[in-house]
């Protein structure tokens, strides 16, 4: 287990924890959570070793491997699958010294090291790396070409990659889902609850940490507070915590200030000195308890657009691309003031290519796009922080579209943003992606906009920014088309989706579960192999229904092999439920039954490592069946 006992951690002269402490035991997923240079990544620091503790202690076993999501890539030249396959330190050994081994001719180490290969999992390598990356959102093609290649956001894919491609028991994973869209979110949800090991997260995607922690860890002031659940019961967990000490600040506020009152007025009376004495050292031992400041640094809205058309911009006809290439064709869309709608769709199927025609960033290709007379567009993009001046100030910025208006108004407006005293002043250079993201925000706000155009708005994003955007799109009177990897903000924002599929924009009929449901049979189809090209010879009729025959043969194995893996995975699932349920007893964790818990993580882990064999095996066997099944109703 991870123990920290009595932590002190610094950096210069912040200091991040004092006398923390914090017990997670093998196979949890745990949420780290707390404000932005809280220290949450420093912890990570801390836990891989990298630095050590000021004071107190921090216990891992000895024998764990750690699995960490860097930061930085290492080397351009490698082939994507291949830098992936890096993450496998162990795996890259055996392979090394197989090679000398076979260059050597000695037929024993080569024997000895296919042992070692066979037991980790070698032979399947280079597949298992290549799941890993279509699942993040990566081409066959893509899987072949160099590191060098790609953006920054799709470094980090495949920096995430080699973090999940790493055998390990304890895996760290920081802000995992900044650079991935919807999609590859649903798949690492997946993938994660399936991991046998211990889990640390640092995420502010609130339905990402509902859907895989078990337990949430918040740094504030200094401290560790561990609570049960996911992020929602965190949150309910956490508001009634703080109600009870905003009711115990206020009763010792006023006994505090009966103390200050006596003492007051009787300090200089001879006859009364002792007790106002005794007053002061029971007002000096009397425990300091904070306020509940829980208001978020962050309260804006968008400014009222001065006049309105209805509609703001119809699209008739279109046909969206770029040049010599068309993305999208016949797309139908007319935006109304009101309007609150989300965009979804694969990975590349052409959202932002949508987005960004609308913004006016690139031209239909054809078709009619007519925008109304006061339309104001507020689009906001993540290349958009790029063009920011590095040179100037959050206040600089803004009087810049806002000539007229007064310093203190403007200085007024951006500390609705958290940018107050000096931070207006200082150059956007030095700022983080989150802050130049709150800034691009803030002045799309001022520009009075009736069309917001929103292109992944919240990366970068903490909980609490995130929570002060969804309050003002609630709030905002105009038009709303957003693309988001974050469901809560989409879920509480939007009241219809749009679908982005196979050159089409479409009407959405369901919710976001729908939509990870249909994101299953899409990816299905994507990885059924293609369709015999046209033009080949016609099999006669005798041929396709012997073929048809012997598909109907495949299919009764694999119908009773799904049937028996899902008979297995539930009574799987009725053990692990059993298993959870004891280990919530608070007494399982007295010192006496230190024994008897260590026998349960054990089962609970080994279990959960089944469960996830299980899962996947069960799903094949149901891609294939369905497979299958397709090939028939199309010889049908």
């Amino acid at each position: 287990m991870i123990r920290l006992q009595n932590l002190t951690l610094q950096r210069g002269p912040q200091r991040l924890l004092e006398g923390a402490e914090l017990t997670i035991h093998p196979g949890q997923k745990v949420g780290l959570i707390g404000a932005n240079g809280a220290g949450k990544s420093t912890l990570f620091a801390l836990l891989r070793g990298e630095l050590g503790p000021d004071a107190g202690d921090c216990l891992l076993p000895a024998d764990w491997r750690i699995a960490h999501m860097q930061q930085e890539v290492a080397t351009l030249d490698r082939l994507a699958v291949d830098y992936v396959l890096d993450g496998d330190q162990q795996l890259r050994r055996i392979q090394s010294e197989l090679i000398a081994a076979e260059a050597a001719q000695d037929g024993t180490a080569v024997a000895r090291l296919h042992i070692e290969l066979d037991n980790a999992d070698g032979y399947s390598a280079a597949a298992r790396a290549r799941k890993l990356l279509a699942g993040l959102g990566f081409s066959t093609e893509q899987m072949e070409r160099r590191v060098g290649d790609f953006s920054g956001g799709w470094r980090m894919r495949l920096n995430l990659a080699q973090a999940l491609m790493c055998p390990s028991e304890l895996l760290l994973l920081d802000e995992p889902t900044n650079h991935l869209d919807l999609d590859a979110i649903l798949w690492l949800e997946d993938w994660l609850k399936g991991y046998p090991g211990t889990l640390l997260l640092i995420s502010h995607d609130r339905d990402f940490l509902d859907s895989v922690v078990d337990h949430v860890v918040h740094l504030e002031q200094c401290k560790l507070t561990l609570y049960r659940g996911g992020y929602s019961a965190f949150e309910r967990t956490r508001a009634e915590r703080l109600a009870q000490q905003q009711q115990a600040y206020e009763k010792q506020q006023t006994q505090r200030a009966h103390m200050e009152s006596f003492i007051r007025r009787f300090k200089a009376q001879a006859t009364k000195a002792r007790q106002a004495q005794s007053r002061i050292k029971a007002l000096e031992r009397l425990e300091e308890l904070a306020p509940a400041h829980v208001d978020s640094p962050f309260d804006f809205s968008f400014r009222d657009a001065d006049k309105v058309s209805s509609p703001l911009l119809d699209l008739a006809e279109g046909h969206l691309g770029y040049a010599g290439k068309t993305v999208l064709q016949q797309v139908k869309l007319q935006l109304v003031p009101g309007a609150r709608i989300g965009l979804l769709g694969p990975n590349g199927a052409g959202k932002s290519t949508l987005i960004k025609t609308l913004a006016g960033e690139l031209q239909p290709l054809g078709g009619y796009l007519t925008r109304g007379e006061n339309l104001v567009v507020g689009y906001f993009a993540q290349h958009q922080l790029d063009a920011l001046d590095a040179a100037a100030s959050p206040l600089l910025h803004l009087q810049r579209i806002a000539a007229t208006e007064r310093e203190q108004v403007l200085r007024d407006f951006l500390g609705g943003f958290d940018f107050r005293g000096n931070r207006c002043d200082e150059p956007v250079g030095n700022f983080s992606g989150g802050e130049k993201a709150r800034l691009a925000l803030a002045l799309i706000a001022w520009g009075k906009p009736n069309l917001l155009l929103l292109d992944e708005p919240t990366n970068h994003l903490d909980l609490e920014m995130r929570l002060a955007l969804t309050m003002a799109l609630q709030d905002f009177a105009g038009a709303v088309l957003v693309v988001s990897h974050d469901r809560h903000l989409l879920k509480s924002t939007t009241d219809e989706f749009l679908l982005v599929s196979a050159g089409r924009v479409q009407p959405f009929a369901g919710d976001l579960d729908d939509y990870a449901r249909w994101l299953v049979d899409y990816r299905a189809q994507q990885a059924a192999p293609a369709a015999t090209a046209g033009g080949a010879p016609v099999a006669d009729k005798r041929a396709q229904r012997q073929a048809a025959a012997a598909l109907r043969q495949q299919l009764a194995p694999h119908k009773r092999q799904a049937e028996k893996l899902e008979k297995e995975l539930g009574s799987l699932q009725e053990k692990l439920a059993a298993l959870e349920n004891r280990l919530g007893d608070a007494v399982l964790y007295e010192a006496a039954r230190k024994g008897e818990l260590r026998e349960l993580l054990a089962e609970q882990a080994t279990c959960k490592g089944r469960e996830a064999e299980l899962e996947e095996a069960w799903l094949e066997a149901l891609e294939a069946l369905e497979r299958l099944q397709s090939e028939l109703g199309s010889e049908a």
